[in-house]
């Protein structure tokens, strides 16, 4: 009988060297966008009709402040009313009432068929159509208030009905999208338990239809961040308006206008900030373990850097 070959001595796998995948492709492709935004940043700083002196002159300029402000508050304003309307919109849609489904759908029907500038502009000019607004009683002397509509439509109300109008019948849709995305067999469940309507709606179905909502939504946001520049041809001293009277005055229309832009910027990048920390927010009940933050990944990232020291495990 032959004897069995004698085995192999184990390999020293700690001598093996671990290489990382190579992407040629990424790397051609990453330097090539690297010079391309080098170039472009290049351009921005050396080119002198930027004139980046008349821009750091009215960049906290105390009007650019005031504009700025109104801005932001036309942006609250507005979209109070356009969410608050839109969620009503929405579960009026929802209805199984002809009557209150139909409202809801020929309100957003109209508004999203007409152009915002028009809508402002109508609102603006009510006084025409009704030279007073009067509640009371009907059919009889009894009045509560009685005004001239155009003593009560001033530019800021006609902006913010305008405005958040515009946006309920935008807002209503989308939320109705979030709601419809959730699993009915859900709610079915949760009724089977004998769990009450209200906390179906508010624990069960307003998490998950948050998920399906929130990006829409914050884009629609930062869109009405932006639609209040549109409000100019009401001649309200919001930023766009007051970039326009400074540029009038002194001519300088590029270096105010990059003023303007900036200030946009600013603000539809908090907006974007406040929208990853909250979608992560809502994402705890789909994913098992939550992304990391830009803070952890940085601070990761260091860590890697760090020298590993002497004798510690890698």
């Amino acid at each position: 009988m032959s004897c069995p070959p004698p085995a192999a001595p184990p390999e020293d796998l700690s001598r093996l060297r671990v290489v990382p995948a190579r992407h040629p492709g990424r790397v051609v492709l990453a330097v090539g966008v690297g010079l391309l935004v080098a170039v472009v940043l290049y351009s921005f700083v050396t080119n002198p009709r930027w004139e980046w002196g008349v821009v750091a002159q009215w960049f906290f300029a105390e009007s650019i402040i005031r504009g700025l402000l109104e801005t932001l508050k036309l942006t609250v304003m507005a979209g109070a009313v356009g969410f608050g309307l839109g969620l009503a919109l929405a579960l009026m849609r929802l209805s199984k009432s002809g009557l209150i489904s139909s409202v809801s759908w020929t309100f957003s029907w109209i508004f999203r068929s007409t152009p915002l500038l028009v809508q402002l502009l109508l609102w603006y000019n009510l006084g025409y159509l009704y030279e007073r607004i009067t509640l009371g009683i009907p059919l009889t002397e009894i009045t509560f208030f009685d005004a001239r509509t155009s003593d009560l439509m001033t530019p800021m109300l006609a902006a913010v009905l305008g405005l958040g109008l515009h946006q309920a019948a935008y807002a209503a849709e989308l939320i109705r999208g979030g709601i419809l995305s959730v699993d009915q067999g859900q709610l079915e469940a949760a009724s089977a338990l004998g769990i009450p309507a209200r906390d179906r709606s508010l624990r069960i179905v307003l998490p998950q239809a948050m998920r399906a909502i929130l990006p829409t939504a914050f884009n629609e946001i930062i869109g009405l961040v932006k639609g209040t520049s549109i409000v100019y041809v009401l001649a309200h001293a919001e930023l766009f308006f007051t970039i326009q009277l400074i540029y009038g005055r002194t001519q300088q229309v590029l270096p105010m206008l990059l003023v303007a832009t900036l200030w946009y910027v600013v603000i539809t990048s908090a907006l974007s900030v406040g929208q990853y920390y909250i979608e992560r927010h809502y994402s705890k009940g789909a994913v098992r373990t939550l992304p990391p933050t830009p803070l952890q990944k940085a601070r990761a990232r260091l860590a890697r850097l760090r020298p590993t020291p002497t004798g510690a495990p890698a």
